[in-house]
C-alpha cells in the first residue's frame, strides 16, 4: 500500500541549488540530449546570420576607409562621381550603424528578416488604388494640369514605400484594421469609375460591363464577409481566393485603361515597380541595391577615377583605393541581397519545425515564427564564431519571463506541445525544474484571475501537471495555495442549518463554466471546456468541414492534394476537451507534487481545506454537466489513492483527515455500486478503502456501510468468467485486500461479510488457499473470521477448513516473509476452531507433529530481529504454540526437546516495541495487536514449564 516517494521516477538526480528532482533524459551516442526539433531551422538561422554579419563587417570597414583614408586622405584629388558617390555609402552605412543601438529601428530600416515579405491581402489592394492615382496622373498630364498631377504622382511614388512594411497596418487599432481590412476591395474597385467615366473613349461599353461583374463579385464577398464578422464566424479560404482573383483582373484593366498605347506601357512598368517595392519588408534591399549599382558604376569605369590630371603626384594609389573601397561595398551589397532572398525561403525549415515539434495551427506557425525571429536575434548577437546556446527550450522561458501576455502565451503553448513529445520531454523537464524562476512565474500565471486569462492558465496547469512528478514544493512557493485555490472553482454551494445562520443565504448552482472559470463573480461568465476553443480552433474546424465537403464532390482531386499537402501539412491545433478542467488539473498537480517527495505530502497535508475540497468532487450529486462529473470524480478518487498510500507520519496525518469526511464512504460506495463506472475508477477506490481501512475509526464508518461490502465482495467472489486481462485480475486482487483489511481487528465487518447472502464465503476462501495470486487474501480473512466470528461459522466452513488443513501446513514448511506469518496466523486460529481435527492432521497426516514444530522453532530462531514487512511473526508463532500446548500437554514434550524454552528466553531479551503492531507502514505501525509479546512469552514459558 506504500508508495515510494518518487513513484514511477527510475532516476532522480538532486539538485541542491533550486532544490527539485530531475528526471533523467535520454541521451544520444555523442552524449547530448536527444530530440532537438529545432536543429535544422538553427542550422538555418546560423548560416543566415553569419552571412549578414559578414555584411556588417564589411560595411563597417568600407566606412572606416571611406572616411579615414579615401575622404580623409583624398578629399581635394576626387573626382564629382567618387566624392558624390562615397558620400552616399557612407551616409547609407552610417544610418545601418547607428540604428543598430535601437533594435527597433534597425529591424525597420536594415535588417534582413522581413526584407522580402510576402505580398498578402492588402498588397494586391495597394497597387489597385495607387495605380488608378497613375492613371489620373498621365489624363492629368496630358490635359496640362500639372499641379493635381504633381500631387497624384507623389502620391503614386511614395505611398507605397509607406506600406512597404505590414507593420504599418498592423499598428493601427483592432478596429480600424478590421474596417480597412473588410472596405478596401470595394474602395479600390470604385475608384475606377471616374477613369471609365471621363477619362476613357475605347472600348468603355466592355469596360463598363467588366467593371460592373467585378463591382457585383466584390460586393457579395463584402456582405458575406460583413454577415460573417457580426456572426463570429472566419472567411474561407475560397473567399480570400476569389477576391485576390477579383484585384489581378482589376489590375488588368487597369492596364488598358489608358486610350494611348504608350501610356499603357507606363502603368504596366508602374504596376511592376509597385509590385516590387509593396514586396519589401524594410530598406534592406533597396539599401543594398544601391550599393551594387553605385560600385559596379563606379568598378565598371576606373579611367574616370583620375579626371584630366593623372600626373598628380597625390593621386598615386587612388586607383588602388578606390577599388577596395567598392570592392568592399559590393561584395557587401551582394551579401545583403543573398541573405535576403535567402531569408525569403526561411519559411520551410520553420514549417519543418512546425512539423516535427508538434506546433499545430495558426498559433503554432506564430510561435515558430516567433522563436525563429529570436534565434536570429540571439545569432546576431556575441562572437561570430563563438557558441550559440540557443534552443527551443530557452525561447520558451524567455517568452515566459516577458512582460507580454501573449509572449507568455506562445511559451506556454510552445512548452506543453514539448512536453507532450518523448524526444523533448527530458530535456523541458530538465532545464525547467532547474529554474526557480520560470516555476514562479507559471504559478504566478496559474493563479491569475480574469476572464481573458482562462486559456492561458489551462496550459499552465497543463505545464505544471507535466513538471509536478519531478518538483519539490520548495522551487515553486504557494503552488500548493494556487492549486487548493483551484478547487474553488464549481464548488457548489452549501446550504447551511437554519438554527446556525444568521441570516438566508443565498443558494447558487454550479454551472459547467465556471468550472474554467477565473472567479466567484456572479456578473462574470467564464467560458467552458467548449467553448474555450478560441477563433483559431474554429477556423481549424472550418477548414476540416470545407474540406471534407470536397472530398466528397471531388475524390480524385484530393487524392492528388492530400500527396501534396501530406508533406507540407503541419499538424492540427489542440482543442480543448471536457477535461480540460481547472480543478481536475489542479489534484492532477497535486497527485504529481505526491508521488514526487514526501515533503510535497506535507505540505498538502497542512494546507487548511484542500483536502475536504477534493472530497466534494467524490460526489456525483455535486454536479450538473455528466462529462465534468466523471473527469471530476475520476481525477479527485485516483488523488486520495495516492495521498492515502503513504506511510510514515504523514500517511497517518492525511488518512486521519480524509476519514473525517462523513459523506465519503456514501459517495464511494456510489461510485463501486455505479455500472458505468470504469474498471479503473472501480480499482481506485477499492485501493482507498484499503488503506483507509488501516485506520481504526476509518474500518468502522466503512464497515457500516453495508453496499461497500457488499460492492467488494461481488468483484472479489464473482468475477467475470470470460475476463482474463491483467486489469481484470487486478481488480479483483485490490477488492481482496480491502476486505481483508476490513475485516482484521473488527468483529462487526466479520460478520457483515459471513451474513451477506448469496455467498459461500469460507466455502470460496477455502478453494483460493490453492491459489497463488490470491492465498494471503483468503488466508487473512479466514484468520480474521475464526478470530473475530468464530461462533457465526456453519458445521460446512469448518469442514471446509479441515480439508485445507493439510495444505496451509505444507505451505507452512515452505513459505517465507509476510505468506509465512499470515498462514502461522491461520493454523493458529483452526486450531483453535477445530483443534481435534488439527491435532488428528498432526498425528496421522503427512505432516508430523515433530516436523511441524520443529519448523515453529526453527522460524523463531531466525527471526530474532523481524523486519518491518513481517513485524508479527514471533507473535503468530507464540499464539501457535500456546494453543497446541493448551489443548495437549504432549506438545509441550515437542517443543521442550526442540529447546524451545531458549528460543522463549532469546525473543524475551529482543522484545521491540514494532513487533506489537500487526502492520509497519514506514517508520510507523499501525494496527495495534491485542496481547502484548511479552505477554504471551511468558505464557509459553508457564506451559513449558508445568509439562
Amino acid at each position: 500500500m506504500a508508495q515510494s516517494s518518487c513513484g514511477a521516477v527510475e532516476h532522480r538526480v538532486r539538485m541542491p541549488a533550486a532544490h527539485v528532482v530531475v528526471v533523467a533524459g535520454r541521451a544520444d551516442e555523442q552524449g547530448k540530449p536527444a530530440g532537438r526539433p529545432e536543429k535544422l531551422l538553427n542550422c538555418f538561422v546560423r548560416f543566415l546570420a553569419l552571412i549578414e554579419r559578414a555584411g556588417n563587417a564589411l560595411g563597417t570597414l568600407a566606412f572606416t576607409w571611406a572616411t579615414v583614408v579615401l575622404l580623409g586622405g583624398y578629399p581635394t584629388v576626387l573626382v564629382g562621381n567618387d566624392f558624390w558617390f562615397a558620400a552616399v555609402i557612407v551616409f547609407l552605412e552610417a544610418l545601418r550603424m547607428f540604428g543598430r543601438n535601437n533594435r527597433l529601428d534597425y529591424q525597420l530600416f536594415f535588417h534582413t528578416r522581413g526584407a522580402l515579405k510576402p505580398l498578402g491581402w492588402s498588397g494586391l489592394i495597394i497597387i489597385v488604388c495607387l495605380t488608378n492615382a497613375w492613371n489620373y496622373t498621365l489624363k492629368l498630364t496630358n490635359d496640362d494640369q500639372i499641379a493635381p498631377a504633381v500631387l497624384l504622382l507623389m502620391l503614386a511614388l511614395v505611398v507605397p514605400g509607406l506600406f512597404q512594411s505590414s507593420r504599418s497596418l498592423e499598428r493601427l487599432s483592432e478596429r480600424l484594421y478590421h474596417a480597412i481590412s473588410l472596405w478596401s476591395p470595394l474602395v479600390a474597385i470604385l475608384l475606377m469609375v471616374p477613369l471609365i467615366a471621363k477619362f476613357t473613349s475605347e472600348n468603355k461599353v466592355a469596360k463598363w460591363i467588366v467593371f460592373s461583374i467585378l463591382l457585383l463579385v466584390v460586393l457579395l464577398l463584402t456582405g458575406r464577409r460583413l454577415a460573417d464578422h457580426v456572426m463570429g464566424n472566419k472567411q474561407v479560404f475560397w473567399r480570400r481566393l476569389v477576391l485576390n482573383l477579383c484585384m489581378f483582373v482589376s489590375l488588368v484593366i487597369l492596364i488598358f485603361m489608358p486610350d494611348d498605347p504608350s501610356n499603357r506601357v507606363l502603368v504596366f512598368f508602374y504596376e511592376l515597380y509597385a509590385l516590387v517595392l509593396v514586396s519589401f519588408g524594410n530598406l534592406q534591399i533597396p539599401a543594398a541595391v544601391t550599393r551594387v549599382v553605385l560600385s559596379l558604376l563606379r568598378l565598371a569605369n576606373q579611367n574616370d577615377y583620375y579626371g584630366d590630371d593623372k600626373d598628380n603626384p597625390g593621386k598615386v594609389n587612388l586607383r588602388s583605393t578606390l577599388n577596395i573601397f567598392y570592392g568592399m561595398v559590393l561584395v557587401q551589397g551582394t551579401l545583403y541581397v543573398v541573405a535576403c532572398i535567402l531569408e525569403f525561403f526561411s519559411f520551410i525549415p520553420r514549417r519543418l519545425l512546425a512539423r516535427r515539434g508538434g506546433f499545430g495551427g495558426r498559433f503554432g506557425l506564430e510561435s515558430v515564427s516567433l522563436y525563429y525571429a529570436y534565434a536570429l536575434e540571439k545569432s546576431m548577437e556575441g562572437d561570430v564564431l563563438g557558441p550559440k546556446k540557443t534552443g527551443i527550450i530557452s525561447f520558451t522561458m524567455h517568452c515566459l519571463d516577458s512582460d507580454m501576455p501573449k509572449m507568455q502565451l506562445h511559451g506556454i503553448r510552445t512548452m506543453h506541445s514539448l512536453l507532450r513529445r518523448e524526444a523533448t520531454r527530458p530535456r523541458v523537464l530538465s532545464r525547467l525544474t532547474t529554474s526557480t524562476k520560470t516555476m514562479t512565474r507559471l504559478v504566478d500565471i496559474l493563479g491569475w484571475s480574469g476572464e481573458g486569462y482562462t486559456e492561458i492558465r489551462l496550459l499552465a496547469a497543463k505545464v505544471i501537471a507535466e513538471l509536478a512528478t519531478s518538483l519539490r514544493v520548495t522551487a515553486a512557493p504557494g503552488i500548493v495555495q494556487v492549486v487548493s485555490a483551484l478547487m474553488d472553482y464549481g464548488k457548489q454551494q452549501k446550504r447551511g442549518h437554519p438554527l446556525l445562520q444568521d441570516a438566508e443565504a443565498k443558494h447558487k448552482t454550479m454551472s459547467g463554466s465556471v468550472l474554467n472559470g477565473n472567479d466567484g463573480n456572479d456578473n462574470q461568465k467564464e467560458r467552458t471546456a467548449e467553448d474555450l476553443g478560441t477563433g483559431r480552433l474554429l477556423e481549424t474546424q472550418d477548414r476540416s468541414t470545407q474540406c471534407g465537403a470536397a472530398n466528397n464532390e471531388n475524390p480524385w482531386k484530393l487524392r492528388w492534394w492530400k500527396r501534396i499537402s501530406g508533406i507540407w501539412s503541419i499538424p492540427n491545433e489542440e482543442q480543448l476537451t471536457e477535461e480540460d478542467l481547472l480543478p481536475a488539473l489542479g489534484m492532477s498537480i497535486l497527485d504529481g507534487l505526491a508521488s514526487c517527495d514526501k515533503a510535497n505530502c506535507v505540505e498538502i497535508s497542512r494546507e487548511t481545506g484542500l483536502i475536504p475540497k477534493i472530497l466534494d468532487f467524490t460526489g456525483y450529486c455535486n454536479f450538473e454537466r455528466e462529462a465534468q462529473q466523471r473527469v471530476l470524480v475520476k481525477s479527485s478518487v485516483k488523488l486520495l489513492h495516492s495521498l492515502t498510500g503513504f506511510d510514515g507520519e504523514v500517511g497517518v496525518t492525511l488518512r486521519h483527515k480524509i476519514c473525517k469526511h462523513p459523506f465519503l464512504p456514501r459517495n464511494l460506495a456510489h461510485i463501486l455500486g455505479d455500472s458505468t463506472s470504469s474498471q479503473e475508477l472501480r480499482k481506485l477506490v477499492e485501493g482507498i478503502i484499503r488503506n483507509l481501512a488501516i485506520d481504526t475509526n476509518a474500518r468502522q464508518a466503512i464497515g457500516r456501510s453495508k453496499l461497500i461490502i457488499s460492492r467488494l465482495m461481488h468483484a472479489f467472489l464473482t468475477p467475470d468468467g470470460t475476463s482474463s486481462t491483467d486489469d481484470d485480475r487486478l481488480l479483483r486482487k485490490v477488492a481482496g485486500q480491502a476486505l481483508a483489511m476490513l475485516a482484521m481487528d473488527n468483529a462487526n465487518n466479520c460478520l457483515a461479510m459471513l451474513r451477506e447472502s448469496g455467498y459461500a464465503l469460507v466455502k470460496e476462501l477455502t478453494r483460493m488457499i490453492c491459489d497463488d495470486r490470491h492465498r494471503c487474501i483468503a488466508a487473512s480473512l479466514l484468520r480474521s473470521f475464526c478470530l473475530h466470528a468464530r461462533h457465526e461459522l456453519k458445521g460446512t466452513d469448518l469442514k471446509g477448513l479441515s480439508s485445507r488443513l493439510r495444505e496451509v501446513l505444507e505451505r507452512i514448511l515452505h513459505a517465507e516473509g509476510t505468506e509465512l506469518e499470515i498462514l502461522i496466523g491461520l493454523s493458529s486460529q483452526i486450531s483453535k476452531a477445530i483443534p481435534k481435527e488439527f491435532a488428528r492432521e498432526l498425528e496421522h497426516g503427512e505432516i508430523k507433529d515433530e516436523a511441524f514444530m520443529k519448523r515453529l522453532v526453527d522460524v523463531l530462531d531466525s527471526n530474532m530481529s523481524p523486519s518491518g514487512d513481517c513485524p508479527g511473526i514471533r507473535r503468530m508463532i507464540l499464539e501457535q504454540a500456546v494453543n497446541l500446548m493448551e489443548h495437549n500437554s504432549r506438545y509441550v514434550h515437542c517443543f521442550n526437546n526442540r529447546r524451545m524454552i531458549d528460543a522463549l528466553s532469546m525473543v524475551e531479551e529482543t522484545v521491540s516495541d514494532a513487533e506489537n503492531y500487526n502492520i509497519i507502514l514506514g517508520d510507523i505501525g499501525v494496527m495495534e495487536a491485542g496481547e502484548p509479546l511479552s505477554s504471551l512469552v511468558a505464557r509459553a514459558k508457564q506451559l513449558l514449564a508445568v509439562g
